[in-house]
């Protein structure tokens, strides 16, 4: 998740280290806050595997600065993980969210729209937790007000979720 944030936002523009921190954490910052021990070795550890690199800048006030870029075979790994995400990206909601933040990078609405169906495939098979054998549950079959939250909550966030697929992918996919 961390790895695909960081490819995502140098993709436009090359990033300072304090930056591209500062960008990571209002995206992910809320799941999982990013320590500086985290992101600078993985920093260290793309550039090794040819995925950024790193320019040295005169800064306008004190030392120089490191800027990030992407290579293009940074590029194309961003692009590969948009097109084709491993299901973690698909299932999981941080994950998703992540995703789904550079999913305009693809310029292809095809493979946009491939991306989108798996997910909403995904939101329309039956959650064991929310059903009955074959019957739906309701709110109301909960006497926990903690899981009633739980379902109520899930319940519609997962119904906005799909309205939003379904229109989107109208506009991706328009009748031909």
């Amino acid at each position: 998740m961390l790895e695909l944030a960081i490819l995502g936002f140098l993709y436009d523009e090359p990033l300072h280290g304090y930056d591209l921190r500062k960008r990571v954490g209002a995206l992910t910052g809320h799941v999982r806050p990013i320590a500086d021990g985290t992101l600078y070795p993985l920093l260290k550890r793309m550039e090794a595997a040819g995925l950024l690199s790193r320019e040295l800048q005169p800064g306008s006030v004190a030392a120089p600065r490191h800027m990030l870029a992407l290579t293009p075979a940074g590029r194309k790994a961003l692009l590969d993980r948009l097109r084709e995400p491993d299901e973690l990206f698909i299932t999981d909601e941080n994950r998703w969210f992540t995703l789904l933040a550079f999913l305009r990078l693809l310029d292809d609405p095809a493979a946009q729209a491939v991306v989108l169906r798996r997910r909403l495939e995904f939101l329309t098979q039956p959650a064991s937790f929310l059903w009955d054998g074959d019957r739906p549950l309701r709110a109301a079959d909960f006497d926990d007000p903690f899981r009633r939250g739980l379902f109520t909550i899930a319940t519609a966030t997962s119904r906005t979720e799909l309205t939003w697929l379904r229109q989107t992918l109208t506009e991706l996919e328009p009748a031909t």
